[in-house]
């Protein structure tokens, strides 16, 4: 009797996979997609949180397909940059740059296109409120995109990132997004808490990095006069200098509503 209710387990779970990865096509035939091989998707959607529980799965999780998409992101983001602002320095464009492929920018079309209902992911991860968790939905988003280049081409994720991202980059969205090291030293000016050198004392420290080296995450805290006051993490240390200031700056701005 047992093991027949596990068979029935097994297919209800496998047939649940299948209905949605079949739904999530549907929604993918608005941006005229349709994979060949489905197995790519379902990879894309595939947590390693899942993958170890699930390891009789023929499917592996999607951290080899966000390390694909994450490149192709970043050279199409870029060249878009190049051409559409011509006269821009290096500089201004790589900060430009960084605020379109910042986890919570990454994270928020990832919801915007409903792909947060279809991550699998393991007991214990959806416990954990890891459906809401910006660092999974930003590597959900470019696990997608790996997939997609998989099962077409750089075209197919060229149009699709043009058909998404490119017209809230065009309506100045991103012209919105903080720069939360620039407002971090404001909170700190306007308390006139300066050095002798009339210089704001924060410092950035790298603390960590983990990962392989093809796609590295650097851990870093903001330092005031020798005290961590926020930690951040980022695939790059400029993203994770910005991760740990937003953690700052968030905690100071509690502190004054608190006060």
């Amino acid at each position: 009797m047992r093991r027949v209710m596990g068979e029935k387990v097994r297919k209800s779970v496998l047939f649940g996979i299948i209905e949605t990865m079949e739904t999530l096509q549907e929604k993918l035939r608005a941006f005229q997609i349709s994979f060949d091989k489905p197995e790519l998707l379902e990879e894309a959607f595939t947590h390693k949180s899942y993958y170890f529980e699930h390891k009789n799965s023929s499917v592996f999780h999607n951290e080899r397909l966000e390390f694909l998409g994450d490149a192709a992101l970043g050279f199409i983001v870029v060249e878009y940059l190049y051409k559409a602002y011509p006269h821009e320095r290096e500089g201004v464009l790589t900060e430009k740059k960084i605020s379109i492929v910042r986890r919570e920018s990454l994270a928020d079309f990832s919801r915007k296109l409903g792909f947060d209902q279809y991550l699998k992911l393991g007991n214990g991860e959806e416990k954990s409120g890891g459906r809401e968790n910006d660092a999974n939905l930003e590597n959900l988003f470019e696990a997608f995109l790996g997939a997609l280049l998989m099962d077409k081409d750089l075209a197919a994720v060229k149009q699709f990132i043009y058909d998404v991202m490119i017209p809230e980059i065009e309506n100045g969205s991103y012209d919105k997004v903080t720069d939360y090291k620039s407002a971090l030293q404001e909170i700190f000016y306007t308390a006139g808490q300066i050095d002798k050198n009339n210089k704001i004392p924060l410092e950035y420290v790298v603390v960590g990095k983990s990962g392989p080296v093809h796609a590295p995450v650097f851990e870093v805290d903001v330092v005031f006069e020798g005290h961590p006051i926020g930690h951040g993490k980022g695939k790059s240390k400029k993203i994770a200098e910005q991760d740990a200031a937003r953690s700052a700056f968030l905690k100071q701005k509690n502190q004054q509503k608190d006060n």
